[in-house]
């Protein structure tokens, strides 16, 4: 038995019917600085991922505000996140501090299995809420029929195609040389059809289906933004069009009443202010009319001036609105394909990684 320089037991190996076999003392060993600087980070990590969940799901829980049926995806995106913290995590920091799996092997399938599910579940659940959204924006219908019934219908298949894909192992889809019992590390199944069945299921087509979905949002609010915006161009091109009309008839109405207020007048009387009247609407070309017809010329100038001031911080605003959307699912959906895809990657291509990935 050879000692390391902590004075601790090194690792040791037997070699029994040819296998490598990890005994109890062979747990490696990490400086003290080490133990402490993980236990804590990681520590952190998992009391500030319980505690946001726990916030969340109170929230929806408690407040009347947010007693929505659509939030009821929230409220379980939540709990299958917090088991992650609960269930998951504490263990697989034991795991990462020790470098060994020093527990039975069936406690090793049930922390993958339980890892798996949660994961994939939290997963299936940003389609599910990203669908609800595309619904909700595309079909008046959908919001009038979403019920509770239908979203914990949406939420049962969620659970159910994630202990779909979480449970093979547990029914021997696995690599049989992978026992924790003689490698000493607890992995996920490195069975290459169970590799790409789960990661295709768990993630790659989830993400496929929300870059459309959220794609297919942002058409549609487009979509919307624009129609609202050229309909209200239509509607004040006619109503310029309108006063301008009505501006132009005012003097034939004025010299109409001018004649027809003599009724009471003699017929001469009524002659001489007839002529009179003619004579100044001859005239009035000249001075008043001209004035008038400059003013009117103004104030639609003036009309058409606001209003295409109007139009154009409309739609600098509904530009902005429109960007912010799309930067909003560009954020989502960045986010979800960083935090996810690295991992999927060595997942699926554990040819290119010395030795076996830590779940």
């Amino acid at each position: 038995m050879e000692f390391n320089q902590t004075g601790l037991p090194g690792p040791t190996t037997e070699a029994v019917n040819n296998v490598t076999v990890f005994t109890p003392f062979s747990i490696q060993m990490h400086s003290f600085e080490h133990l402490v600087i993980t236990t804590t980070v990681l520590g952190l990590f998992i009391l500030v991922t319980i505690i946001g969940n726990v916030f969340v799901i109170a929230a929806v829980i408690l407040e009347r505000n947010l007693h929505n049926v659509a939030n009821y995806l929230i409220l379980s995106l939540a709990v299958a996140d917090l088991m992650v913290a609960v269930l998951v995590l504490p263990i697989s920091v034991v795991s990462e501090i020790s470098k060994v799996w020093f527990l039975p092997a069936e406690i090793c399938d049930m922390h993958i299995s339980f890892d798996v599910l949660c994961c994939t579940a939290s997963i299936l659940h940003l389609v599910a809420i990203a669908m609800d959204r595309y619904w909700a924006v595309t079909s008046i219908e959908y919001i009038r029929n979403r019920s509770a019934k239908r979203i914990s219908i949406m939420i049962a298949i969620v659970w159910a195609v994630a202990m779909t894909i979480s449970i093979p192992p547990l029914f021997g889809w696995k690599d049989a040389n992978n026992d924790p019992d003689k490698t000493g590390v607890c992995v996920i199944s490195q069975d290459h059809g169970y590799t790409i069945f789960s990661t295709v299921c768990a993630f790659y087509l989830p993400m496929l289906v929300m870059i459309i979905i959220y794609i297919r949002i942002y058409q549609v609010a487009r979509a919307r933004i624009r129609k609202n915006r050229f309909p209200n161009k239509k509607k004040d091109k006619k109503k310029m069009v309108k006063e301008d009309a009505t501006t132009t008839t005012i003097s034939p109405k004025t010299e109409y009443s001018v004649v027809s207020n003599c009724n009471g007048c003699s017929p001469e009387n009524s002659m001489k202010k007839k002529e009179k009247n003619s004579s100044e609407n001859e005239t009035v070309p000249n001075g008043n009319e001209h004035s008038q017809d400059d003013a009117n010329a103004a104030m639609l100038q003036t009309a058409a001036e606001k209003s295409k001031i109007a139009m154009s911080r409309k739609e600098k605003l509904e530009l902005k609105r429109e960007r912010k959307a799309a930067r909003t699912l560009a954020i989502i959906t960045g986010a979800f394909i960083m935090c996810w895809l690295p991992f999927f990657i060595v997942a699926l291509v554990p040819s290119t990684i010395t030795s076996p990935s830590r779940c």
